[in-house]
């Protein structure tokens, strides 16, 4: 999950948007404006597909829209899009709408890299289609820089992970003090008008431009968020709905209090505690093989652990060079999501840090059928701060900190500085979304949540099946963040089903993944093997 929601001159107004979204959809459940006033209807737009590359597998288009649903002659916005043609020929059902997370994702770069990974049976069956989201990649985006060079600048000049000491806390708050000031002075108007709920009413947008009755979807992560908001400013609209690695939507707006919150987001999410869990299961499996198959193995769990908590106390008092404490917390959270090969390149880079060698630069990735776009901190900070409310006082993070940092160690600070930014926005959403989430849709929807996952704990996946009104839950046993990534046959068997005929898994159904941490490939139905079998079927649960 891409980190980067409200602030203290705003926190009034902010409070009163929230009060009166709130009663107001509780009342209709249609989707209204933030006055009460049901939101003006709105042509679709025309969607004009070539192909990306010539050659290529992938179309692109440009979708025009209003960057104000609620003034719709005003003005407007682009979202580039993109798309993967239904490979089966005459057995096309619709379209398969895909957020890869973020906030800040873009879709036109994700869903090509991960293309892949989606069932055989649904690229047979579906057109896939992506874009990015509004302020984000190459939609119109929020870009508070001038120069790719000041940019690049700015983010040099902060420490990388989270700030170790008062020197670096004092960096990074000035830091993303300047960010914000850079970016109300560049369109202070788009940052109002990025929301969950905005991206939402866009997602409906391009629903009618495919010419779909209803929608397919599949969210990852904050793509989860968008997919729970989307459910109930248009429940009747959803046809089959996937949320993959769940924001539990009571942590994401603050039971829409309106109060200033005591925790940030992630906090409120329990990310701390789940990247502790997760982090742990990886040094104990780490621990119970031999380096030849997780390099930073020091022969047993305890061991390992011991190991770990010794390199960052080194780190702490003395960097490999820019391998700064702070820096490498935050390459093991993020290193944490996708188990194959991140875990065993992971587990290489520690053990490099252990013996005091700079780690070798990740590969980079492979060519894009799209431009590749600039996505600066600020376009995920321009949806998580107007969206999600955060304490305002910069000066209160380093104690929400220490007290993180008592449940869920070193994961905990990383976590707790992920949503600082969010301290000295300036920019609240116009137009939010902060419940109801409970209107009943057309069709259930289908939550997937892994039991150890290091960015949105499975608790966020049960929190979604019990708020929605109208869903099931399918649990991964298993690691990492999102099983669209970290192979499950057993997973990808029942989304198939559930995608081409609404078919659900019974309740309490469990998988478990293809392979385990540190283990040989062995493919076994699903997305191992490019089927859809039911390999890995735990059981059923009551």
């Amino acid at each position: 999950m891409r980190i980067s929601g409200p602030v203290a001159s705003r926190r009034c107004c902010a409070a009163v948007i929230a009060a009166v979204v709130t009663c107001s959809t509780t009342l209709s459940g249609l989707d209204l404006v933030a006055d009460g006033r049901p939101m003006p209807s709105v042509s679709a737009p025309k969607l004009d597909w070539r192909p990306c590359v010539q050659g290529g597998r992938f179309d692109c288009a440009t979708a025009r829209v209003p960057l104000d649903y609620g003034n719709p002659r005003g003005r407007t916005i682009d979202l580039a899009v993109v798309k993967r043609k239904a490979t089966g020929p005459g057995r096309r059902i619709g379209t398969l709408f895909f957020n890869p997370g973020g906030p800040g994702g873009p879709g036109t770069v994700q869903m090509p890299q991960e293309i892949g990974v989606f069932p055989r049976e649904v690229r047979e069956r579906f057109d896939i289609v992506s874009w990015d989201p509004r302020g984000v990649g190459n939609s119109t985006a929020v870009n508070c820089f001038t120069r790719r060079a000041d940019a690049d600048a700015w983010d040099a000049g902060k420490p990388a992970g989270f700030p170790v000491g008062e020197q670096e806390r004092r960096t990074w708050i000035a830091a993303f003090e300047a960010l914000t000031r850079r970016c109300q002075q560049r369109d202070p108007e788009l940052l109002r008008h990025v929301s969950t709920a905005d991206t939402a009413r866009d997602l409906d947008q391009l629903r009618q431009a495919v010419g779909d009755p209803r929608l397919t979807y599949l969210g990852i992560s904050y793509g989860t968020i968008l997919g729970a908001t989307y459910a109930n400013l248009f429940p009747a609209k959803v046809r089959a709905m996937v949320l993959d690695s769940n924001i539990a939507p009571q942590a994401w707006t603050n039971h829409a209090s309106g109060e200033d919150p005591r925790l940030p987001t992630f906090l409120r999410m329990g990310s701390d505690r789940s990247a502790a869990a997760t982090l742990d299961q990886f040094l104990t499996l780490c621990g119970s093989t031999t380096t030849a198959s997780c390099g930073f193995s020091a022969g047993s769990p305890k061991a390992t652990r011991d190991k770990f908590d010794r390199l960052m106390g080194r780190l702490r008092q003395r960097p490999v060079e820019t391998w700064t404490y702070g820096k490498t917390v935050g390459d093991a959270v993020n290193g944490l999501h996708i188990v194959h090969p991140g875990w065993t390149d992971l587990a290489g880079r520690l053990q490099d840090l252990w013996h005091g060698r700079v780690p070798a630069p990740s590969a980079p990735p492979p060519a894009l059928p799209v431009p590749t776009p600039y996505t600066g901190l600020e376009q995920a900070a321009a949806v998580l701060c107007g969206d999600s409310p955060n304490p305002r006082d910069p000066g209160v993070y380093h104690a929400l900190e220490e007290a993180s940092a008592i449940r869920a160690g070193d994961t905990g600070r990383f976590w707790t500085w992920a949503a600082e930014p969010c301290a000295t926005w300036s920019a609240v959403a116009a137009n939010g979304y902060n419940g109801p989430w409970n209107n009943r849709t057309a069709h259930p929807v289908l939550v997937v949540g892994t039991t150890y996952d290091p960015a949105t704990p499975y608790a966020g996946a049960q929190a979604m099946a019990e708020e929605l009104a109208n869903a099931r839950l399918l649990t991964n046993n298993g690691y990492g963040h999102a099983a669209l990534v970290n192979p499950s046959g057993c997973i990808t068997a029942h989304e198939s089903r559930y995608f081409i005929d609404g078919t659900l898994p019974p309740p309490g159904t469990a998988c478990r993944q293809d392979m385990p941490p540190f283990s040989a490939p062995k493919p076994h139905g699903g997305v191992a093997t490019g089927g859809g079998g039911m390999a890995g079927v735990v059981r059923n649960r009551s």
